[in-house]
C-alpha cells in the first residue's frame, strides 16, 4: 500500500508550479511557487493579487455619512464587517455613543456573519479539500487507512468511520456537505433579522441601528440560532476526528503551513456598558470586548491594548505596486492622548499607484504589506489572523477577560457551554492553545469559533430580550457631522483583523484607509524583505502528496494557502514548467468544469 511521506527522495529537481488565480471576493490571489520534488518540500513562495480597488483614492471628498454604505462594497461575503467597523470609527469621529439595544442588534448580526461564513467556507470550501474524492485523488493511501479508521467520536457526530467522515464532504453528494449548506441558510435568515439585508446591510447606522426591537424579532433570531447550537454539538467532534487523523496517518504534517506565531486580533462584539468609542478610552472597552484584542508573538501576548494595537500599525511597501508618500501630507501628527502618529500609520496614508510589469525580483502585487512595529525589539511584524478564528481564541483565551456564562477564557483555553437542544443534552467544550500556528489548527479553530459565536449570541440574545422588557427601546443616538475630526474603528472581519481610518475636513473625507485581513496575510516581501504569511506559510512546506509532478495537484499548498481563509476560493489554473499549461479547476463540485 502506498503511503505519504514528506521525506527527501533524492537529489533537488526543482519545478516551478503556480496557480493563477485562486479566485475570491476582493481580488485575484496568485500563487507562484518551486517546489523541490527530490527534497519533498516548497522552495520559494510569491503571493500576487493582480487587481486593484483604490477605495482609499476614491473615498476622499465623500460625505463620511455615506462611508458604512460605500466600504460594505468592498468585500461581497463580508461586507457587514466593513460596514460596522466604519460606523465603529464614525462613532468616534462624531462623538456619540451607540444605545445599548442598539448594540446589542450589531452584536447579534456580527455573530451570525461569522456563523454562516465560517461555516460555507470550513464545509462547502475547506471541507472539499478534505473530503473522499481529493483524498483518493491525491492520497490513495491515506483514503485506504481512513476507510479502515474508526472515528473516536462516532457516538456524537454519527459516522463510523474517518473515511465515512470524508465522504459525507463530497460536493452535492456528502450528507454532511449538504447539511451545512442548510444551516447557512439558517445563519443567513439569522443576520438579515438583525442588519436588514446580507451582505450589504440595510439597517445598520452611525449612532446605532433601525432594525424594530421587539419580542418576536428576538425569538425568530433564537429559534434558528438553538438549531445551529444543536447543529455545532457534532460539528466540533466530527472536525477533531479528522483533523487529528491527518497528524496520525501523516506523521509531519504539522509542518504543512506552519509558521511563527504571529497573530493579530482586533477584537469583536462591543460590550455597550463600557463601550462610548471615545478614543481616550478605548484602551478600557477595547479589553471589554467579547472577543478580546490582542497580538500574539511566539506565542506570548504582547498586548491587548486598542491603542498600542492603533499606533503600532504600519503600511510598507517594498514588493507592491505604488509610490511611496513618506515625504506626502500628514494628516494626524498626534493622536487624542498626544502619542506621535507615524507617518506610514494610516491616517496617514497616502496611496499613489503605479502600475507596472511584475517582476518576482522587484514589483508583483497590488496588495501592500501591513506590518506591526513592536517598539521591545524594533521589528515590523507580518502577523497574520490565522483566518481569524485561531487568533480570536488565542487572544482571548492568554488574556483571561471573558466570562459570559455560555464562554470563559483560562489564561490557557476558551471553554464554550452550550445549553441543552431539542435533541441533545447541554454541552461543553475547550478549545485549547495549539502547540503550532498550522494549517490543521486554523482549520480546527475555525470549527470551535463557530461554536463560541452561537454561545456568545445567546448571551447578546438574552440582554437584547431584557432592554426590551425594561421598556428600554432606543437604538439609535442622533449626531451631526464635525467640520474637523479623526476616527479608528477596530472589529474582526470573518477572515479576521479589521481596522477603519477616517480623516475629516470641512465636514468631508480627506483621507480613509480600511485594512481587512487579505491585506495582512495576503502581503507580499515588504522593504525589509520579510515574506509576507502567506508566502510564509507555504514556503518550507513538506509536500505529502502521492503525484509526481505531471499529475501534481498542490493539496498540501492548497490546505496551507485555504487555512487562511483568503475569502471564496473558486478556480485554479495551473502553469507547468516552461510553457506547458495544465488546467486544473477546483471548484466547489471538484472536476466538474463549466
Amino acid at each position: 500500500m502506498a503511503t505519504a511521506s514528506a521525506q527527501p527522495t533524492g537529489a533537488s529537481q526543482l519545478v516551478e508550479k503556480n496557480w493563477d488565480p485562486i479566485s475570491r471576493i476582493v481580488g485575484s490571489l496568485g500563487i507562484y511557487t518551486k517546489i523541490d520534488f527530490g527534497r519533498r518540500t516548497v522552495a520559494e513562495c510569491h503571493s500576487t493579487s493582480s487587481m486593484f480597488r483604490g477605495y482609499s483614492v476614491f473615498m476622499k471628498g465623500k460625505d463620511p455619512r455615506d462611508a458604512h454604505f460605500i466600504t460594505s462594497r468592498i468585500c461581497g461575503i463580508c461586507g457587514d464587517n466593513h460596514a460596522v467597523c466604519s460606523i465603529y470609527a464614525q462613532n468616534m469621529a462624531y462623538g456619540i455613543r451607540t444605545p445599548p439595544l442598539g448594540e446589542w442588534i450589531f452584536n447579534l448580526g456580527e455573530a451570525a456573519e461569522y456563523m454562516f461564513d465560517h461555516n460555507i467556507f470550513q464545509e462547502n470550501m475547506v471541507g472539499v479539500d478534505f473530503c473522499e474524492r481529493m483524498v483518493r485523488e491525491t492520497n490513495p493511501g491515506v483514503w485506504e487507512k481512513a476507510a479502515k479508521t474508526e472515528a473516536p467520536h462516532a457516538a456524537r457526530h454519527g459516522f463510523r468511520t474517518i473515511g465515512d467522515i470524508m465522504t459525507a464532504l463530497n460536493p452535492f453528494t456528502g450528507a454532511f456537505y449538504l447539511e451545512a449548506l442548510q444551516m447557512s441558510r439558517l445563519t443567513r435568515e439569522m443576520f438579515c433579522l438583525m442588519e436588514g439585508r446580507h451582505v450589504h446591510p440595510s439597517s445598520v447606522y452611525p449612532g446605532g441601528s433601525g432594525t424594530v426591537p421587539t419580542i418576536q424579532v428576538f425569538t425568530d433570531y433564537l429559534v434558528r440560532l438553538m438549531k445551529y447550537v444543536e447543529y455545532m454539538k457534532k460539528v466540533v467532534p466530527l472536525h477533531d476526528d479528522l483533523f487529528d487523523f491527518f497528524y496520525q496517518a501523516m506523521p509531519g504534517y504539522e509542518e504543512v503551513g506552519k509558521r511563527r506565531i504571529l497573530l493579530g486580533c482586533w477584537g469583536a462584539w462591543n460590550n455597550p456598558e463600557v463601550c462610548d468609542y471615545r478614543y481616550e478610552h478605548m484602551s478600557d472597552w477595547g479589553r471589554q470586548m467579547f472577543a478580546t484584542p490582542g497580538v500574539i508573538v511566539d506565542g506570548q501576548l504582547v498586548t491587548n491594548d486598542l491603542v498600542d494595537i492603533n499606533l503600532g500599525i504600519r503600511i510598507l511597501l517594498g514588493s507592491s505596486y505604488y509610490d511611496d508618500w513618506q515625504e506626502g501630507e500628514t494628516f494626524v501628527r498626534r493622536d487624542p492622548l498626544g502619542n506621535e502618529v507615524d507617518q506610514r500609520h494610516p491616517w496617514n496614508q497616502t496611496t499613489i499607484p503605479k502600475p507596472q510589469k511584475r517582476s518576482f525580483e522587484g514589483k508583483y502585487t497590488w496588495v501592500m504589506s501591513p506590518r506591526w512595529y513592536d517598539k521591545r525589539t524594533a521589528e515590523y511584524l507580518a502577523l497574520d489572523t490565522g483566518g481569524g478564528p485561531i487568533a480570536r481564541l488565542w487572544s482571548t483565551a492568554l488574556a483571561g477577560l471573558v466570562d459570559l456564562g455560555y464562554v470563559k477564557s483560562t489564561g490557557h483555553s476558551v471553554k464554550i457551554s452550550l445549553p441543552k437542544s431539542a435533541m441533545l443534552p447541554e454541552t461543553e467544550f475547550e478549545w485549547k492553545i495549539p502547540k503550532w500556528s498550522n494549517a490543521i489548527e486554523r482549520d480546527r479553530a475555525r470549527t470551535y469559533f463557530q461554536a463560541y459565536a452561537a454561545a456568545a449570541a445567546l448571551h447578546f440574545v438574552e440582554r437584547a430580550m431584557k432592554e426590551v422588557h425594561a421598556g428600554r427601546s432606543r437604538t439609535w443616538t442622533e449626531f451631526s457631522v464635525p467640520d474637523e475630526a479623526i476616527g479608528c474603528g477596530f472589529h474582526e472581519a470573518v477572515r479576521g483583523v479589521l481596522s477603519h481610518h477616517v480623516v475629516i475636513r470641512n465636514r468631508k473625507i480627506a483621507n480613509y484607509h480600511p485594512y481587512p485581513p487579505t491585506p495582512w496575510n495576503a502581503s507580499p516581501r515588504d522593504s525589509y524583505g520579510t515574506l509576507g504569511p502567506y508566502e510564509d506559510a507555504v514556503r518550507n512546506t513538506p509536500i505529502f502528496e502521492e503525484n509526481g509532478p505531471d499529475q501534481f495537484k498542490g493539496i498540501d499548498i492548497m490546505r496551507a494557502v485555504r487555512s487562511f481563509d483568503p475569502c471564496l476560493p473558486c478556480g485554479v489554473h495551473m502553469f507547468l514548467g516552461k510553457g506547458k499549461t495544465l488546467e486544473v479547476h477546483h471548484v466547489p463540485m471538484l472536476g466538474v468544469t463549466r
